[in-house]
């Protein structure tokens, strides 16, 4: 949702706390009721002897007052879906190479104390747990998705939540609590700026958001909070390249090196290291380098239902292209298709069709991310699966042939309809002559085209499955809807996700 105008809250942002900072100027929105920390007259807050900014205070007390009994039930039951199906990508992937390769990273390093690491009876290390656990939930491309200004995977926090919450023998409602924070702040901050134009990546806001989850969990204080967030952000200013031409396996890794991260900082500052000051105003500080932007922090849970679930492991920006091909397909006989016209919104054609790797994918991570191969797919084999991404189908012969009828273009109007929705159009030109058009906004699983509780739990279920867990699926599932009861979520939900 764009921000309002300063000293105004946004629709949802009840808030009107705002300031103003030298020469890049951020408008701040905290939610009615909260008050930054008392500052001198520059508007930075002492600590320690040094200088914490009023950005960094406020998001501190936004961290600080974030608790179970300030979400409403919708937010609490949205969370727990989306914990659902992010422990569900993550099982679905739990045999990739990939995903065997991060684990055995993870294991050479044993912590005291030590975090699960999902899937096994193996722990490691906090953050190379939250690491290995994240390269887990996004190796698939088919984790939650938030559109916009910028764009990512808020479910990247998750790793670093369930991290702290093992450590810390965190209760459900302490989990729900923190992992609903980190989607506020990530969400607000894909909302406040256009990170990806000006160059940088997912981890920026990720690292952010999962230091305020993790160190929810760890109980730092409140000098030791705006340590860790220093900690987190100023070492960790990632680059789009990643997302640029021929995707390598680092795609799906740099929101886990966020999540791995961000423990690392809270567990550096809950042992007493200091990070840098001013991180957000000062000169060099993020406002400096970033540029001028409004930011405003919503009221508790207030995001993670806004988030999309994902139903194809696609790049989310073709979910609605590939859904209308996997419709036309049941209607038009693939070998007498002549052209495939997808029309779709700049950062769609950006990420998905905009790259000649995009019409010749040579790595999974390039094909999830390729109109003309997911919709090549989507026409010859009537289905999107993760067994459509190996190697040998970028030289199907007949692969080839069909993507190279695919045209990718951009429509202004569809533009103008993001990040409402995802729209999509797409033109099917027979051999015949015949032609068919359809259109689609808010492609399955979007916020307004929203998924059942049932199509969540058959979407976990079906990932348990690839493990030979369907049996434990019930009780898996039964824990997590009653998350809110449990004790310790590492002993009695994290636990239950190895295979007996």
């Amino acid at each position: 949702m764009p921000p309002g105008p300063a000293l105004a809250p946004a629709p949802g942002h009840q808030g009107i706390f705002a300031h103003r900072f030298g020469p890049s100027s951020l408008c701040i929105h905290l939610p009615r009721g909260r008050r930054a920390a008392q500052g001198d007259d520059s508007g930075t807050a002492k600590r320690q002897g040094r200088i914490m900014d009023r950005t960094t205070a406020q998001l501190v007390d936004f961290a600080l007052q974030s608790q179970y009994a300030a979400l409403s039930p919708q937010a609490v039951h949205e969370c727990k879906r989306r914990l659902i199906d992010t422990l569900g990508c993550a099982l679905g992937a739990f045999d990739e190479p990939l995903s065997a390769m991060a684990r055995a990273v993870a294991s050479r390093s044993q912590g005291d104390p030590s975090a699960r690491i999902w899937g096994s009876r193996a722990a490691s290390t906090p953050e190379n747990a939250a690491f290995a656990n994240g390269v887990m939930l996004r190796l698939m491309d088919i984790s939650d998705t938030y559109l916009g200004k910028a764009r990512g995977h808020p479910s990247d926090v998750t790793a670093a939540v369930l991290a702290a919450a093992d450590i810390a023998h965190a209760d459900g409602r302490a989990v729900i609590a923190a992992n609903a924070a980190a989607y506020d702040i990530y969400c607000s901050l894909c909302d406040a700026h256009d990170w990806n134009a000006r160059g940088w990546d997912q981890p920026v806001y990720a690292v952010l958001a999962a230091v305020v989850g993790a160190g929810k969990l760890l109980d730092l204080e409140r000098e030791q909070f705006a340590n860790a967030i220093a900690l987190a952000l100023v070492p960790n200013m990632a680059m789009t390249q990643t997302r640029r031409g021929p995707l390598s396996s680092w795609k799906g890794c740099a929101g886990a090196n966020a999540a791995r991260n961000a423990v690392f900082a809270a567990l550096l500052a809950r042992d007493g290291f200091t990070g840098p000051t001013a991180i957000f105003e000062g000169e060099g500080g993020l406002f400096d380098i970033a540029g001028q932007f409004e930011w405003h922090l919503p009221d508790p849970g207030c995001m993670v239902g806004r988030t999309h679930i994902k139903t194809l492991p696609v790049c989310y920006h073709g979910q609605s292209a590939v859904l209308l091909a996997l419709d036309m397909r049941k209607r038009l006989p693939v070998e007498r298709v002549k052209e495939i016209r997808v029309e779709a919104y700049r950062t769609a054609v950006d990420m998905m069709g905009n790259d000649p790797s995009r019409w010749a994918p040579t790595t999974h991570e390039t094909a999830d991310h390729s109109l003309p191969y997911t919709i090549a797919i989507a026409f010859l084999d009537g289905a999107v699966t993760e067994s459509s991404f190996e190697r040998a189908r970028f030289t199907d012969p007949q692969v080839v042939a069909l993507m190279q009828k695919v045209k990718v273009d951009e429509d202004p109007a569809l533009t103008a309809l993001y990040p409402d929705g995802a729209p999509g159009r797409l033109t099917v030109v027979m051999d015949s002559g015949e032609v068919e058009t359809a259109e689609m906004r808010y492609p399955t699983g979007h916020a307004k085209s929203a998924i059942t509780d049932a199509e969540v739990e058959e979407k976990f279920c079906g990932m348990l499955e690839k493990r030979n867990m369907r049996g434990a699926c019930s009780e898996v599932l039964g824990r997590l809807w009653q998350l809110e009861q449990a004790r310790d979520v590492g002993a009695e939900v994290v636990d239950r996700l190895a295979r007996q």
